[in-house]
Order: structure tokens, then C-alpha cells, then sequence
């Protein structure tokens, strides 16, 4: 058995792009506003399980994606034959009406286009390659075009291509999303999903455009329908009472009153037999393995179309990736190409890194993954602590080569515990997790504490079942907290309560309590009774909030509670938003004197398969080696605490660490700078102003940095770490970043008059666009609570600020 051995970190980095903050890898949709959401919802899912059934017109085999190619899985032998190759990601194949050709979607890891196979031949052509997002082909009921989903200034619309002479005629380009067209056995009609507001299923008229919408719901993420042969009957996976759920209904009569299927993991990519009989999908099982499923159309028990075996058309072998730190085995997060780049998917989970472009898998410390006969590269991280290491090995046919890597964290993290606040375990992915599948996840990331949190999906709660089953009595310690939605006032997380605060949702937007009077604080007031901590979650999305203009990027309510002291956190770190930008106004807050604590949570979905991971943006609290979970929360109440995106930052100011008390005056202070990655410079930070800047590290290792500062008389003094570029693995974020907690003078909650008044002034510009946000929405409403609450705030900051 061949072995390779790799003792040293490599100096390579995964190529990442350079931007403010994570807002979309694929070209955006620019009606989109939070392209987590269509990129994890609307492109395909990629795994070693066949995904993305597509029966032959022939009833003889099953065309589906797996392993990031497609194969043809032979019904009566049960044997699947790859029928594409390549580096790039190819998925959701469409049958052409002869069973001659397959048009599907090619994904290049930050763009997509639509390929026509010769399923005989093996010839392919690229027949729509504009620059955004092309996405499910579905060939038309002559064979003669090609109905297709592409990206336009308000969206995405429908396409119908020529195959003959290359004509593209657009079908609609209204504004929103237009997906998964579905040719009517009339030649006439095309059913689709339309989705801006609520997700519904429509039925156009390719002659008139006249359209008849047959189901409307609101994010119905998975959703993607199938048209029986007889153009009557349509499957639909919906999220119903009991779950997701398989149901029938009827073009004429559109409501679903069949349920086939449940389960806790969506039915996936449903189409129809030939022959109408059965219906095909694919869903995930307990062990997140897809299966390809079937089902009678007319009802019955679901069965697996189990592959028997898988014909790759070329040699196959495996790698076996052995990852350890000072010569134990280590957990780990991997990645793992063919030399062409093309993705190894393991058997279980994997996810794509939307920052990095990669596709990766977690590791107990030993893994084996099945790969073709030729050259591999491999790549591995725990957490955020360790630099990349890469390694190349070749695959023998029919054997298995063996990887070692060795890790070597640039810190030592003993005494702080990593924690990410601001997580789901579920929200709306072609997965159905429960809380032990978090297990792998948090020991390849090296966190110590995860409290994921539980929120709504529109009108529907998330994870809600799962709520109270926490595993606090060793590390990594689990809790779950609940994100409370009132969506227009902004998004508190909560962390350390007992229960779960109702109604989890309200204001405009709604159905239900769309108007109101009910105030965030009361959300705050209501954890704080139960020793709890409310953090105002991916607060700000822009550089600047105090531009001209920019004060509309933060959450309505935050500044009023801010002033008022009604405000126990603010996660300062967060993939979603702008790390620096969000510290600006932190330090607006810190400055009033009010003793806000900095969060951190990456806002990730673990059952998505485009999503980061857990961890990648985290905080590291000064608990102690051997701290308890309700130790821990302590000292994250007490500000012992550094945020970060990937570097690590241990400082004293006058011996006192962040969350201490110290006098004005001169004081001397040091730095212990680690990173996995670059980072540009390290900045003393007073009051809000950078008063000292000293380079950081240009490659990863560590750097102790000391100096002296004159300090005034009141308010506070921290350190951050700041790079303009992003770093690469083990970071996930845009860029790196990390900040201390502050190290007060004279006294917790001391102010210096000077920044006091200049930040009122700052919160009270920030306060008219909120305020002004407010009165546009509750036009006429009687909202006597809400309006005070503005009222005092304002009252509050223009005391300080004259």
C-alpha cells in the first residue's frame, strides 16, 4: 500500500475573492438580497448519492447526479455507468423526448452553464453560457428546443432555445425567479415556479403568457415540481404539518390532497416513470447518504432503487487521509480533488465552501474516500488555528494510497474555549439533521461551545422539536438558543435561557402580528430574567453606517435599544455583515458608557449544502482549562472575550485583559498575535479611534508586539487585527479580522466627555433613518410603545450630544 507523508504546512492558499463581506459567489441576481438564500436553495446539491432522478422515456433506466458527474442507472441490472467526466460539477440531467440526448446543468464552481449530451456518443455541446446563472434545462415537447432558466437585470427568467439554429427566445423575464420549467405535454404550456414574496407554481401559456397559479407558499426552499406524462398530476415536495412531505394535485383542481412520502429530509428532485406509474426522487437518510427513492403514483410503500454497483468507466481505487496534531489523531476539515480539480465526495455529508470554491468534509482523524486511478490532492485544517496543509499522492487501480498530514496549530488556545453563537442546525437544505450530526462538524472546527439556534422560516419554526436537548456536561458543550425574527426591528439572538420566548415573529411582513406594538427590548428584558444574554445578530452590512445614507443598513430598533442601555450584545463578527463596519458602531455604543458585549456567530446552515462552516467566524472566551459551560457563560457575561474571523489576539493593558479595569494615564501594553493566514496590521484602539498601527504577519505564525499608550481619563482601550484580503483556508471569511473585548478605564461603563458626545451625535443621525423607517411602515398605526421607545432614545442622545 503506497503511503505519502507530509510533516510541514504547505504555503498555499485556496483562492478566494477579495469583497467587504460574503455576499454571493455565483454572478448575483441583483433583486436578491441575501444570496445565501438562492445559491443555497436554487443550485444544485452535489454528494456521493445519486441525486436528481431523471427516468428515460424508454422506462429502462434512471439518469441521476452523483459524485458530481452523471451516470445511467440500469433498472433491471441495478448497475449505474458514468456518462460524463471533467473537473467541473455536472447535475440535474433532462431527457430528450427520443431518449437520445441529456441536457443538464455544468457547475464551475463560480458559474454555471447548460450542456447537451449524446447519451450513445458521448459528444457534448455547450448550448447556453451567458455571463449569470443558467440552470434547469428541460427539453421541449417536439425535442426541437430547449426550455431554460437565465439570469436578466430583475432576475432570473425563462428561456426557449433552438437546438436547430440557436435562436433564444425569451419565455418571461418578470421580475423575481423563474425555475424548474416543466414542459406540458400539450406543446402549449410550460409549469414553473415563480418565486418573489411567496413561491407558486404556475402553469403559463407559451403562446398568450396568460399564467394560473396552481400552489403559493412562502420559502419553499426545496421545492422543485414534476408533470406526469399526462400532463394531470403534479408531485411537489412541500413543508407540511408533519415535516416534509411528497404530495399530489391536480393541474384542474390544485390542491394537495395525496400525500405519498414524509420524512425528516426533504423528497428531493421528484419526476415521473414514463409510463406515469411511479415517481422518483431522491432524499437523504439518517446518515446523510442520498438514495434514490421510488414511489407508486398511486400510492404505497416508498422503495430504494438501490445502485448495485457503480461502473466508472475507468479505473477507481481510494485515498485514505490519516490527520493528526503532535502525532495523535486530530479531527479535521478536509478537501479532497482528482489532479483536474474535480471534487471527492465522501460518503456522508459534504458542503461547499462558497468563499473558497470547495467543496469539503469533515474527518474524525482518519478517512477514506473512493477516487479514479491517477492523482489526487488533498487538503486539511481543524478550526481556524492551524495552517493549510496540502499534500499530492496517485491512486493505484483497485488499491488505496495513504495520506498523512500533520497539523500544527500557530496557537495554544488552553484556558480559552471557542464558541460560535449564531448557527442552525436545520433551516430549509435537502437535509434533515439532528443534534448528535453536529458532533463531526464542531470537533473538525475545534469549538468548545455551540448554541445553535432555533428560529423561524417565515411562519414556519425551525428545530422547534429539538429545543431542550443541550449536552452540557462535556466539551463541546451544546445548548441551543432561539433567534427571535421580528425581521423589521432586527434579529435577536439568544444565548443561556430556559425557554423559548413567544411569539418568536412580528412586524411588517406578516401575517400574523404584522403591526405590532412590541418591541425588541421586551425580547432582551425577557433573557435577562433568565440569566440570559440577547445579541442584535449580523447587524450592519456596510463599511460606514454613519455615511450619508448608510444608516438604513442598520436593524430599525438597535440604536434606540443601544441608548437606552436596553442592549446586551452585538455580534460584532458575522459572515453576513462587515466586521469593521459593525465595530463602528459598536464603539459608538461602548462610548455612551454602556457595557455592550462583542458576539460572534457565523449564521450558518448546517443542513445546506452551500454554506460554510460552524466556527468560521467564533469568539474565544478566557474561561479557564477546566470551565464548565455555566463557567463559561459567566466569563462571556464578564467580556473576557476575543472575536474573530481567523487571526487569535492575547493582550493585556496594564496587566489587566479584556473585560478588566484599569487607570488613566500611561499605560504599557502587549500583544500575542497568532494567525493560520496573513493578516495586515494590528491596531490600539481608544475611544474608537486607532491610536497605535504595527504590521501584522505576512504569512501564517505568530508576532508579540508591545508598546505604550497615554490613556484618558474615562472609557475604554482594545486591540484588533485587520487584513484587506481574504486569507484563504482555514478561513471562511472575506476577510480576516479580530477584535478584544474592551479593557476599561476607571471604572466599567466610564465615558471620555469628548467621544461621548461625538458618538450621540453619530447614533442620533443613525436614529432619523430608523425612525424614519418606522413611520413608513406603521403609517396609521396606533403603535403608542414603539413610538416612545424612539421618543426617550432621542431624548437620551441629544442630552449627550449638546
Amino acid at each position: 500500500m503506497p503511503r505519502l507523508l507530509l510533516l510541514a504546512a504547505a504555503a498555499v492558499a485556496l483562492a478566494a475573492p477579495a469583497r467587504a463581506q460574503w455576499t454571493n459567489r455565483y454572478p448575483a441576481v441583483p433583486i436578491y438580497s441575501h444570496h445565501v438564500y438562492l445559491e443555497g436553495y436554487e443550485l444544485p446539491t452535489s454528494a456521493a448519492g445519486p441525486t436528481d432522478p431523471a427516468p428515460s422515456p424508454d422506462g429502462r433506466s434512471v439518469a441521476v447526479a452523483a459524485r458530481g458527474w452523471l451516470w445511467l442507472v440500469d433498472l433491471d441490472t441495478r448497475r449505474a455507468r458514468r456518462i460524463t467526466a471533467g473537473p467541473a460539477v455536472d447535475a440535474r440531467p433532462a431527457w430528450s423526448p427520443d431518449g437520445r440526448q441529456l441536457a443538464f446543468v455544468r457547475d464551475r464552481s463560480d458559474e454555471t452553464e447548460i450542456v447537451v449530451l449524446d447519451v450513445e456518443g458521448g459528444a457534448e455541446r455547450v448550448v447556453a453560457s451567458a455571463p449569470g446563472l443558467e440552470l434547469d434545462p428541460a427539453f421541449t415537447t417536439d425535442g426541437r428546443g430547449l426550455l431554460y432558466s437565465a439570469a436578466h437585470d430583475d432576475g432570473i427568467g425563462l428561456r426557449r432555445l433552438d437546438l436547430q439554429t440557436g435562436a433564444v427566445e425569451v419565455v418571461s423575464d418578470a421580475l423575481g425567479l423563474a425555475l424548474a420549467a416543466r414542459p406540458h405535454p400539450d406543446g402549449e404550456h410550460v409549469l414553473y415556479l415563480a418565486k418573489l414574496g411567496a413561491d407558486e407554481l404556475r402553469l403559463r401559456s407559451l403562446e398568450t403568457g396568460e399564467e394560473e397559479t396552481l400552489h403559493s407558499g412562502r420559502i419553499l426552499s426545496q421545492t422543485r415540481p414534476a408533470l406526469a406524462p399526462d400532463g394531470q398530476t403534479v408531485a411537489l415536495p412541500l413543508p407540511l404539518d408533519d415535516g416534509w412531505e411528497l404530495v399530489l394535485m391536480d393541474v384542474d383542481d390544485p390542491v394537495p390532497t395525496i400525500r405519498l412520502t414524509s420524512g425528516a429530509a426533504p423528497p428531493l428532485a421528484p419526476a415521473f416513470s414514463a409510463d406515469g406509474r411511479n415517481v422518483y426522487y431522491a432524499q437523504a437518510d439518517a446518515d446523510e447518504r442520498f438514495r434514490l427513492m421510488r414511489i407508486p403514483a398511486e400510492g404505497g410503500m416508498p422503495e430504494e432503487v438501490a445502485v448495485e454497483a457503480w461502473d466508472w468507466g475507468i479505473e477507481v481505487g481510494t485515498v485514505t487521509v490519516r490527520t493528526t496534531i503532535d502525532g495523535a489523531p486530530a479531527p479535521a476539515r478536509l478537501a479532497l480533488t482528482t489532479a483536474d480539480g474535480h471534487p471527492l465526495f465522501p460518503d456522508g455529508q459534504a458542503w461547499f465552501d462558497g468563499q473558497n470554491g470547495v467543496v469539503y468534509t469533515t474527518s474524525p482523524g482518519t478517512l477514506t474516500v473512493r477516487a479514479p486511478a491517477g492523482g489526487v490532492r488533498v487538503a486539511a485544517v481543524q478550526g481556524l488555528a492551524t495552517p493549510l496543509v496540502t499534500a499530492e499522492a496517485t491512486v493505484p487501480a483497485a488499491g488505496d494510497v495513504t495520506v498523512d498530514l500533520a497539523l500544527e496549530p500557530v496557537w495554544d488556545a488552553d484556558g480559552w474555549l471557542a464558541a460560535d453563537h449564531h448557527f442552525h442546525l436545520n433551516y430549509g437544505g435537502p437535509y434533515g439533521l439532528d443534534p448528535a450530526d453536529l458532533g463531526p462538524l464542531l470537533a473538525a472546527e475545534a469549538l468548545d461551545v455551540a448554541t445553535p439556534l432555533v428560529a423561524n422560516l417565515h411562519n414556519r419554526y425551525i428545530d422547534d422539536e429539538v429545543w431542550g436537548d443541550d449536552a452540557t456536561d462535556a466539551r463541546p458543550y451544546r445548548a441551543f438558543g432561539q433567534e427571535v425574527r421580528s425581521h423589521f426591528f432586527g434579529h435577536v439572538g439568544l444565548v443561556g435561557i430556559d425557554s423559548l420566548f413567544h411569539p418568536w415573529i412580528w412586524g411588517p411582513g406578516y401575517e400574523v402580528f404584522g403591526d405590532d406594538d412590541r418591541e425588541n427590548a421586551t425580547v432582551t428584558a425577557w433573557a435577562r430574567a433568565q440569566g440570559g444574554v440577547a445579541t442584535y445578530v449580523h447587524p450592519v452590512g456596510v463599511r460606514d453606517p454613519f455615511a450619508t445614507g448608510a444608516g438604513r443598513s442598520v436593524p430599525v430598533e438597535l440604536v434606540a435599544d443601544g441608548a437606552l442601555g436596553e442592549l446586551d450584545a452585538l455580534e460584532v463578527v458575522c459572515l453576513w455583515t462587515d466586521d469593521v463596519g459593525t465595530a463602528e458602531l459598536w464603539y459608538r455604543l461602548l462610548n455612551l458608557g454602556h457595557a455592550v458585549l462583542p458576539m460572534a456567530g457565523s449564521d450558518v446552515m448546517s443542513n445546506f449544502y452551500r454554506t460554510m462552516a460552524p466556527g468560521a467566524t467564533r469568539i474565544y472566551v478566557a474561561a479557564g482549562e477546566d470551565a464548565s459551560y455555566a463557567d463559561y457563560l459567566d466569563a462571556l457575561k464578564a467580556g473576557k472575550s476575543v472575536v474573530t474571523t481567523g487571526p487569535f489576539l492575547d493582550v493585556r493593558i496594564s496587566g489587566a485583559a479584556p473585560g478588566g479595569v484599569i487607570d488613566g494615564g500611561r499605560a504599557e501594553w502587549t500583544v500575542e498575535l497568532a494567525s493560520a493566514g496573513p493578516v495586515e496590521r494590528v491596531e490600539v484602539v481608544v475611544n474608537g479611534e486607532v491610536v497605535e498601527t504595527m504590521p501584522g504577519l505576512a504569512e501564517p505564525g505568530r508576532r508579540s508586539l508591545s508598546g505604550e499608550v497615554t490613556l484618558p481619563a474615562g472609557g475604554w482601550v482594545a486591540v484588533r487585527a485587520v487584513g484587506d484580503e481574504p486569507q484563504g483556508w482555514p478561513s471562511m471569511a472575506a476577510y480576516p479580522f479580530a477584535h478584544t473585548g474592551p479593557v476599561w478605564i476607571g471604572a466599567v461603563g466610564s465615558t471620555d466627555p469628548a467621544a461621548e458626545r461625538a458618538a450621540a451625535r453619530d447614533l442620533l443621525r443613525v436614529l432619523d433613518a430608523s425612525e424614519a423607517r418606522f413611520e413608513a411602515a406603521y403609517q396609521g398605526v396606533e403603535a403608542p410603545r414603539l413610538r416612545d421607545r424612539f421618543a426617550r432614545a432621542r431624548l437620551a442622545l441629544e442630552a449627550v450630544a449638546e
